[in-house]
């Protein structure tokens, strides 16, 4: 049953991503997709827990999380609507891929050479006019147990614009507050493998945090600023730093020459 009213949100969000959307401005729109989201989780019996506080509208921000499931972007919008920066593939999801691209995802094509820089430099000027992006700069999904070294790249236009980068912690709970692998798109996993596993669950928890901003010039490099956010991401996770592990195995190797 309710993998049946999970069908006919995801309906109802086509048709108004279709009929209704070319007809509203910016801010309607935004408010649509705000509460479709929220729609989203509440049918499939996820209650959002909100640590923080997102940007405030007309602020420009680059929100960079940790990524575990082809829910992260709902879980986001259904606190605060921004836009999305995303691989190509994300697009060809089915159902999902449209209606992120109707919502103003921009998309990254990664096996074309200079691409990125050229997504960011359309990124940069929107954010110097005060909109939000969201990137996910792991470049993958995981199970939620990790946190994958970020992609620095993708947070060039932090440094471009002087927005802020806002880290963002993300993760999905089962009622006993065990790790949700159940919501996790990762693997050789579908989108309805993941739904019919989620909606075997009773409840779900996401809890969403965002964390104190970062600003790009407080930091040398983007790299510098990407271990940054990290750091931040992985400590409020309780999860090692991606890169704890490698400067572990090397310290040992060292001591041991």
């Amino acid at each position: 049953m309710r993998l049946t009213r999970v069908a006919l949100h995801l309906a109802r969000g086509i048709a108004i991503a279709a009929f209704v959307f070319p007809w509203l401005d910016k801010a309607r729109r935004a408010g649509h997709a705000r509460r479709w989201a929220a729609r989203l989780l509440r049918v499939l019996a996820i209650r959002l827990e909100l640590k923080g506080a997102p940007p405030s509208a007309g602020t420009a921000a680059l929100l960079v999380a940790n990524h575990v499931s082809w829910l992260d972007p709902f879980v986001i919008s259904a606190v605060r609507p921004v836009r999305f920066v995303a691989k190509s593939e994300v697009r060809r999801w089915p159902v999902i891929g449209w209606l992120t691209a109707q919502g103003g995802t921009v998309f990254v094509v990664r096996s074309r050479r200079h691409h990125t820089a050229y997504v960011n430099q359309s990124v940069v000027a929107a954010m110097r006019s005060g909109e939000v992006f969201a990137v996910f700069p792991e470049g993958t999904t995981t199970d939620g147990s990790v946190v994958l070294p970020f992609h620095a790249s993708l947070l060039q236009p932090a440094f471009e614009s002087g927005a802020p980068l806002v880290p963002v912690a993300l993760r999905y709970l089962r009622a006993d507050g065990s790790l949700c692998t159940e919501a996790a798109y990762d693997g050789d996993k579908t989108i309805f493998d993941t739904l019919r596993a989620m909606v075997a669950l009773p409840a779900i928890r996401a809890e969403l945090q965002f964390l104190a901003p970062l600003a790009g010039a407080d930091h040398r490099h983007r790299r510098a600023l990407a271990r940054a956010a990290e750091h931040a991401i992985a400590s409020a996770l309780r999860r090692a730093a991606p890169h704890t592990h490698t400067e572990t195995a090397a310290g040992l190797r060292a001591a041991t020459r």
